[in-house]
């Protein structure tokens, strides 16, 4: 089994109920607040760890109690914390996440986020990294350390994954060193011009981003599904009716879990089909990290087989 090495934000979510959304200068009643534990790197670490990966994660918390309790949490779920810093000057990343009708609204404080240079990214890279081992990250931490982080992956031999969220500007430079890009609608749109919505712009989405050195590139489409153009090849995995419930993890539940089965050699395939199920019994329950599965979640529920 390969190791997933994330670098990523960690974040304390502060989420809200609303039977609507406000208007500008307004104030209305909420419900159901609670504290979660969140963060993209932080979401996809555990998701990848909960379904049985050797996850590792870089990043860094303020030494508040978010901050803490974000380190504590992490390692209950058997993440691997050794290469996050604990920082003093700056307090921990904050999500401020208002939900409303299955879907949500989220603003984010990134604090010790955008503390978190390459070389903090580096150390993980050169001390454990290996060739064939995965390398995950996001946009939530700083643009230019992830992408320094990514070129020093891929020389170093790891196979690259990027979810550009919230989505940046790419160079063709920097294309070259994703082996693996995973974007929703929104995102492709950003980044190509291009919003998938029927089968003739997905093939045009993803065509582009080939054209730029991407290897394979992943779209998830929400309820839809996914779909991934791999070489010549273009396979599309449907999305699984479930009762939403909160959509916070969804995403980052699909990615972490689809790099733990590629981390088990599964193929692209096969780990979107287990991501789908992941990511469908997320969304039927409130909060973010304490709302992914375990694989054996999963085997109980019957989305996936033992």
């Amino acid at each position: 089994m390969k190791k997933v090495l994330i670098f990523g934000s960690l974040n304390m979510d502060l989420s809200i109920y609303t039977d609507r959304i406000p208007n500008n200068g307004e104030t209305i009643q909420g419900k159901d607040f609670f504290l979660s534990p969140g963060g993209k790197g932080g979401n996809q670490a555990v998701a990848a760890a909960k379904s049985g990966a050797n996850a590792w994660i870089a990043g860094a918390v303020g030494t508040d109690l978010y901050g803490n309790k974000l380190v504590e949490t992490l390692k209950k779920y058997k993440v691997n914390c050794d290469y996050i810093k604990m920082r003093r000057r700056v307090t921990t990343g904050i999500a401020m996440i208002i939900r409303n009708d299955g879907d949500n609204r989220i603003i984010l404080d990134n604090g010790a986020n955008d503390d978190v240079d390459f070389q903090d990214v580096n150390k993980m890279l050169q001390d454990i990294g290996r060739p064939g081992d995965i390398f995950l990250t996001q946009f939530e931490n700083d643009y230019e350390t992830t992408l320094h982080s990514l070129k020093a992956a891929k020389e170093k031999g790891l196979f690259t994954i990027l979810n550009p969220a919230p989505a940046k500007h790419i160079t063709k430079a920097n294309y070259l060193h994703i082996d693996l890009l995973i974007i929703n609608q929104s995102e492709c749109e950003f980044l190509s011009g291009i919003y998938p919505s029927e089968e003739s712009e997905y093939k045009k989405a993803i065509q582009y981003f080939q054209q730029q050195g991407v290897h394979a590139v992943l779209i998830t489409l929400g309820a839809e599904g996914s779909i991934v153009g791999e070489d010549t090849t273009i396979h599309f995995v449907p999305g699984l009716s479930v009762n939403t419930v909160d959509t916070t993890a969804a995403g980052d539940t699909y990615i972490g879990a689809l790099a733990c089965e590629l981390s088990h050699g599964k193929t692209i395939q096969k780990s979107m089909e287990y991501a789908t199920c992941a990511a469908a019994l997320t969304v039927s329950k409130a909060g973010a990290q304490k709302s992914i599965p375990t694989r054996q979640d999963l085997i109980d529920s019957k989305y996936v087989e033992e």
